[in-house]
């Protein structure tokens, strides 16, 4: 396994929508484990494939943090299916290292998705990490945590905002 570079706020493949996955392959399955990975030794809980340059559609979930028995796993071609409920929390993203806001996000969320072995599943979720499957999926549609930010919120982050696309990674910690 390897760690992968992650991309920061700036890097335009985190706006690119992501496509579609055809085959499901060794190759793949070796991207999959890199991005399982990744996400832990930068601890995070989430990680899409955009955020190591990679504009394919698919994301790691770690929810050993809400369920100590579930072990990492990857989601490929997510379909958000429903969403329900209201939560509200602090929300960051290994792409903006440091940045935390305030978000509303559905407290329960319904996907379909194919797992790594190639089998159609479908998962029901709440809570963090429900917020994570949203949150990451966001990524493979092009949209950033940012974007749900109030107009004045992002007026108040911009000046670090422009210094993180400038390559400052340092300017949220």
């Amino acid at each position: 396994m390897a760690v992968l570079d992650l991309r920061y706020y700036g890097d335009p493949v985190l706006r690119q929508i992501a496509a579609p996955i055809e085959n499901i392959d060794d190759k793949l399955a070796r991207f999959a484990e890199d991005l399982i990975e990744t996400m832990l030794v930068k601890n995070g809980i989430g990680l899409a494939a955009n955020q190591v340059g990679k504009a394919i559609r698919i994301y790691a979930v770690d929810p050993s943090g809400d369920d100590e028995g579930e072990k990492p796993f990857v989601l490929i071609n997510p379909v958000i299916i429903e969403t329900s409920g209201e939560q509200n929390g602090d929300e960051g993203c290994l792409s903006f290292p440091g940045l935390f806001e305030k978000l509303t996000r559905p407290q329960r969320v319904l996907v379909e998705a194919i797992d790594i072995d190639g089998n159609p599943i479908r998962l029901e979720r709440e809570g963090l990490i429900a917020r994570v499957i949203l949150h990451e999926y966001d990524h493979l549609e092009g949209k950033l945590f940012i974007d749900y930010l109030s107009f004045l919120r992002r007026q108040l982050i911009n000046g670090k905002l422009r210094k993180l696309k400038a390559g400052d990674i340092e300017v949220f910690r």
